[in-house]
């Protein structure tokens, strides 16, 4: 068996190579497929597969297969993790490949966006809800969500990934304000339509990116994720974001899909990842410092929708004010 000098020398070899450096570098940025790392680093499928083959072997990188699709990120469990995560913040900020690399992965990016713009925007108007409800009656999530706040009343609830509102229109009474963030703009006007018409004046949508809140730090006392980290690049800096904003104390809750093997959910609907694992959200959601409760798992006819809840810890930075952001703060 190797010995822990041996295993870092091998770490160290496995990354002595531009190539690999580069791709450790996009790899710590999201989870990406062999044909987008092909894109990025504008070499062929053979070498970037060859490469991504001598890290993960090192264990500076994770492999995973998902349906068809296979991701690659950077280590965050094993042997690996604290040299990948050290090589990667000794790499030059201003190193010429380093900066088209990330050009070249925003690129991607906004490609992968815009293509979800337009899935997102054919169905502001009409079927969204539905959209969300694909795996099991809606109904029995918006009354397992109700039940979570009635018991607590938060004084501030934030909804990224809004699309029409529905979520803040369901829990309204229970909250005292809440702020949806999506960034399609023809889901904004439906959900201004949505939220005017239940008459819900405690609730405002406002546009902005999941991957950038433009909130403050621990300004709400609650932020749901209903049905979005399967649309995401990268969902642990999804769940980073909700964390940040989250005050002491303060509860987050994803609803989302179990893992599942519904390829065509990629193609037909915009979907990014098949579902999460619960050992994968429970990791995820470790990493933000939060304290899960046990995941309430709702089954459905062909797919399982699984409500996971968490709770910061209190102590460290307080909110600005008791109740997180005010009204005044989030116009």
């Amino acid at each position: 068996m190797a010995s822990g000098l041996e295993k870092l020398l091998a770490g160290i070899q496995a990354a002595a190579d531009p190539s690999r450096l580069r791709l450790l570098a996009v790899c710590s940025r999201g989870e990406w497929t062999v044909s987008e790392l092909v894109q990025v680093l504008g070499q062929s499928q053979p070498r970037v597969s060859r490469h991504l083959k001598i890290l993960a072997e090192a264990g500076l990188l994770e492999r995973f297969r998902e349906g068809s699709w296979v991701f690659h990120r950077r280590a965050r469990e094993g042997e690996g993790v604290r040299l990948a995560r050290s090589l990667c913040g000794l790499l030059p900020e201003d190193d010429p490949a380093l900066a088209l690399d990330g050009r070249r992965l925003e690129a991607v990016r906004e490609g992968r966006r815009r293509a979800a713009e337009r899935y997102f925007s054919a169905r502001a108007a009409e079927g969204w809800d539905s959209e969300r409800d694909l795996a099991t009656d809606g109904g029995r999530v918006e009354e397992a969500l109700r039940r979570i706040f009635e018991r607590e009343r938060p004084a501030s609830l934030l909804d990224i990934g809004t699309g029409t509102g529905r979520i803040l229109q369901v829990l309204a009474g229970q909250i005292g304000f809440g702020l949806g963030i999506d960034a399609n703009h023809e889901m904004l006007a439906a959900a201004r339509a949505n939220l005017d018409e239940r008459l819900a004046r405690n609730c405002q949508v406002r546009h902005g990116d999941m991957y950038r809140l433009p909130l403050p730090d621990a300004s709400f006392d609650a932020v749901t994720l209903h049905q979005v980290l399967h649309f995401a690049d990268d969902p642990p800096r999804v769940l980073a974001e909700a964390a940040r904003v989250l005050a002491p104390g303060g509860r987050l809750v994803v609803v989302d899909l179990a893992s599942h093997g519904q390829e065509a959910l990629r193609s037909e609907r915009a979907h990014r990842r098949l579902g999460f694992g619960e050992a994968e959200m429970s990791a995820w959601l470790a990493e933000q410092g939060l304290v899960e409760e046990r995941p309430l798992p709702l089954p459905g006819p062909e797919l399982t929708v699984v409500i996971w809840s968490a709770r910061r810890r209190h102590g460290g930075a307080e909110a600005g004010a008791p109740g997180g952001l005010s009204e005044r703060d989030a116009a």
